[in-house]
């Protein structure tokens, strides 16, 4: 009699955990989670950056254009493996209108002059020195990116290093908004 207890008890065991498992795959498997930030959909927050060669850009003045905006760190290995891409993206990209704009954050000028020497840069690169624009955006770490459409609307972020089919999907959903409202598939 012991026996069949045992296997009674072993086999509704053996349910139990299938069933939880089969819960655990209904409430957890097999899902997309899309992590967002509180900024997009909003108005991005303008500033004025000073760029490494002494001049000055204003996000505003860039009205018309699609803006990706990328946070970086001269000692952010990411940072290091997307810098390729981004300086080939931005030679793709500078004959439409689209700007490219590089902020240095929490590092010294002089480590991201070498590191722009080394990976490129001849998209407009700037340093944020007390970090208020990386706060004023939220972010939290580099490397980040912001996608602003050409009316100035924040639509995509994306953290993390870019690649190519990375940036053309941000850049292409950004171009393809007309009046803040993305255009119908006529």
């Amino acid at each position: 009699m012991k026996i069949i207890s045992v296997l009674t008890k072993l086999s509704i065991l053996v349910a139990l955990l299938l069933l939880l498992g089969l819960l655990g795959y209904a409430v957890f498997g097999n899902k997309v989670f899309i992590k967002s930030s509180p900024v997009v959909g909003r108005e991005a927050s303008d500033f004025t950056l000073e760029l490494f060669n002494g001049e000055r850009i204003r996000l505003s003045d860039l009205r018309g254009k699609v803006v990706l905006l990328n946070f970086w760190a001269s000692w952010c290995i990411p940072c290091r493996d997307e810098a390729p891409v981004l300086e080939s993206s931005w030679r793709k990209y500078r004959n439409m209108p689209v700007a490219f704009i590089g902020v240095n954050v929490w590092d010294d000028k002089d480590s991201a002059l070498v590191y722009l020497g080394q990976f490129g840069g001849g998209y407009d690169n700037g340093v944020d020195p007390k970090g208020e624009i990386a706060i004023e955006y939220g972010v939290g770490g580099v490397p980040e990116t912001f996608f602003i459409d050409q009316y100035g609307k924040i639509v995509d972020k994306y953290t993390g290093p870019l690649t190519e089919e990375i940036i053309e999907y941000f850049l292409g959903k950004a171009l393809s908004q007309q009046n803040g409202q993305p255009r119908s598939e006529n």
